[in-house]
């Protein structure tokens, strides 16, 4: 047995006893240790003096080994880009041109193409004087050479494009981008104070409130309760993917049934898809839900003239409020219990707007994107400006109007793809609040696909130009205050809406590359990085989660400028695709509870016998008709991803940019092109959302 030693008494002790020990080791691989009395052994050891030579070898080895698998990882990454840029860019394998229908898009893509060709050609000139030895453009001063000093017509030309380029090509490009940077500064400015008003109202705990049960009827004799008449609305289009989720969780509405009436407004033009609906719609009527199927023969004015034409009915004038679902919200249960009870006490409140949350928003980069964007906007634009203004745009789905407020504005109108801010305009014009809850929030889906989200963003951009144009008169001349028309014009329009695309795109899409072959108008530093970051992280502050994304959100957000410019333009000057439409693709994502809720649903399917003992003879001909369409589904077609032209042209241009860059060593400059121009190169190939196989 080992020896009891105890060492207590040595512990309780002020004094040291003993003499002082040696010990040496005859291996030289370990350290030599002096311990000076009994306390030594315990105090710690100096870190460098219990290194040895293999130690630090080994360490050496790891970091070199970090390294090396590093540079093998970019190594892969940049030999699968290209690839990629082989099989879609040179082979067209799986990969189909996006096209360009209208004149407006194909005259952006000629004029950026003339920008690449003339910045390859000065590139090339620039490429030969440095060579030679003209490092005039190193020279701050710009030192021309004299006559004298000609090496040749080459040189002679090369001195010609340098005296023509200081005093005829860099004022124009120093005046533009200067009114850019102003632009860009108050636009920073804007975001600064939304940003503090949302820091303010978390601060004071500011949100709308409701006080009591304001549905309790003052009658003791009567049945306590006094619930307002109720109509959901649920339009759609071809939305095979998720018209069975959106009418499910419409359908379990916590709501009198008496006082609650769904309208499902289809405009199908694909009849499979139209028994679908009526099935499904019929299903839950057989529950004792009051819900009804509408359909329209002629589709005019898409989603403004389908609700139009449901709030025609008769049956409307019985109703007090409408909520409006677009296909792929499922509301909770409670949606209503939490946003109906506001209009209570205000009776100047028109709308009550609710939050989107989004089941996909994981899926793949671009839904991360989309998520900062978005959280950004409800979480800080749509709540300040509704605790501050009492007015925003209305998102045209998950919110709850007041009937009386839409027919007094004027009802649904079809000049617009905006249809949504088109109503929210006129009646704020007419004197109603708005009020918006971020703490009531809708699941719905963001588009996976970049083909998608670009038809989406194009709408988005070139509806509220459109709808400028038509408003701005009754804007002018209506009645309400002054700041408030203001706000309208200046900050709701034009600062969002047209000043945000256009020196997002024009500064650095077309003003910094073209500084790298002008260096007179140089751009300066904290405006192609520190303030970029800056606000970057400001949007990114409401999705916390999202902040490893900084760098690709900053990058993906001046690529997405070209579609928003290219919107804005074609809406201001009312072109064709102002007024287009298409409906965004929806992949019919589930969240856990709804999975869980199918299979609910699909232990109940012995129930299916008894349902269509009290149905009538219709609506069993469309419960057949469900099943035959669901036994003979169509093959999906093959889809395949785009090559978008103008986001190609453009990352050329930046990658040829960040070469000349190289030459005047600008190293802030440099990687902000490269990285610039590599991300309009992975979105050019479609290679940012899904992929299709």
């Amino acid at each position: 047995m080992a020896p009891k030693l105890d060492f207590s008494n040595w512990w309780a002790k002020d004094t040291r006893e003993g003499t002082p020990v040696v010990v040496k080791m005859e291996n030289p691989n370990y350290s030599v240790v002096e311990i000076d009395g009994p306390d030594a052994a315990f105090r710690p050891v100096e870190k460098s003096r219990g290194k040895n030579a293999k130690q630090v070898t080994w360490v050496l080895l790891l970091k070199a080994h970090r390294a090396v698998g590093c540079v093998a990882w970019i190594a892969t990454l940049f030999w699968a880009l290209l690839g990629t840029i082989k099989r879609r860019l040179i082979f067209r394998q799986d990969v189909a041109m996006a096209s360009e229908k209208l004149g407006k898009g194909k005259l952006l893509f000629t004029v950026i193409k003339v920008f690449l060709l003339t910045s390859l050609t000065i590139l090339a000139f620039e490429v030969v004087a440095y060579f030679k030895g003209w490092h005039y453009f190193q020279n701050p001063s710009l030192h021309i050479p004299r006559t004298s000093d000609i090496q040749g017509l080459l040189h002679l030309v090369y001195v010609t494009w340098l005296s023509f380029r200081a005093d005829y090509i860099a004022p124009p490009i120093r005046a533009l981008s200067k009114f850019c940077v102003v632009l860009f500064l108050i636009q920073s400015a804007d975001r600064m104070i939304l940003s503090l008003g949302c820091f303010w109202i978390k601060y004071k705990k500011i949100k709308p409130r409701i006080q009591g049960d304001p549905f309790k009827s003052d009658d003791v004799e009567g049945s306590g309760y006094e619930r307002p008449m109720v109509l959901v609305q649920i339009p759609m289009c071809n939305e095979r993917e998720v018209y069975e989720q959106s009418i499910s969780a419409v359908c379990q509405l916590d709501w009198p049934k008496d006082r609650l009436l769904i309208q499902v407004l289809d405009d199908s033009d694909d009849e499979s898809i139209q028994c679908l609906i009526k099935a499904e719609v019929a299903k839950w009527n057989q529950r004792g839900i009051n819900i009804i199927y509408r359909h329209r023969l002629v589709r005019t004015g898409y989603k403004a003239g389908n609700l139009k034409s449901a709030m025609s009915c008769d049956y409307v004038k019985a109703y007090e409020f409408v909520a409006i679902f677009d296909a792929d919200f499922q509301p909770n249960p409670d949606f209503l219990k939490q946003t109906v009870p506001h209009f209570k006490d205000d009776p100047k409140l028109g709308l009550v707007q609710a939050r989107w949350t989004f089941v996909n928003k994981d899926e793949n980069l671009l839904t991360r994107l989309q998520n900062i964007n978005l959280c950004f906007h409800f979480e800080v634009e749509q709540q300040v400006n509704g605790v501050f203004l009492n007015f925003f745009g209305f998102n045209g789905t998950a919110g709850v109007w007041r009937i009386k407020a839409l027919e007094e504005s004027g009802g649904w109108l079809e000049r617009t793809t905006v249809e949504d801010m088109d109503i929210a305009v006129r009646a704020h014009l007419n004197g109603w609040k708005f009020i918006f809850l971020n703490d009531v929030k809708v699941l719905c889906e963001v588009p996976e696909s970049y083909e998608a989200y670009r038809k989406q963003q194009h709408r988005w951009h070139s509806g509220p130009m459109h709808l400028f144009r038509l408003c701005l008169p009754a804007i002018i001349t209506s009645k309400i205050a002054i700041w408030k028309k203001a706000n309208l014009i200046l900050l709701f329009f034009l600062l969002r809406k047209l000043i945000l695309p256009f020196y997002s795109f024009t500064l650095f899409c077309i003003i910094l590359p073209l500084t790298m072959f002008v260096p007179e108008a140089e751009l300066p530093v904290w405006v192609i990085c520190y303030v970029p970051v800056f606000m970057s992280f400001l949007n990114i502050l409401p999705a916390p989660k999202s902040l490893p994304f900084i760098v690709p959100y900053l990058l993906f957000e001046n690529t997405m400028s070209v579609t928003k410019f290219n919107a804005m333009v074609s809406g201001l000057f009312q072109l064709g695709s102002s007024y287009e439409w298409v409906v965004t693709k929806k992949a019919g994502r589930s969240s856990e509870s709804d999975l869980l809720a199918a299979a609910e649903r699909e232990s109940k399917t012995t129930n299916q016998l008894q349902i269509q003992r009290g149905a009538s003879e219709s609506e069993l001909t469309e419960l057949n008709q469900l099943k035959n369409h669901k036994e003979a589904a169509p093959i999906p077609l093959k889809r395949v991803n785009k090559i978008y032209r103008k986001e190609l042209t453009l990352a050329f241009l930046l990658l040829t940019a960040s070469v000349r860059s190289l030459l005047s060593a600008q190293g802030v400059h440099f990687y902000f092109l490269l990285f610039q121009g590599v991300t309009f190169l992975l979105v050019g190939l479609d290679l940012i959302g899904e992929q299709m196989s």
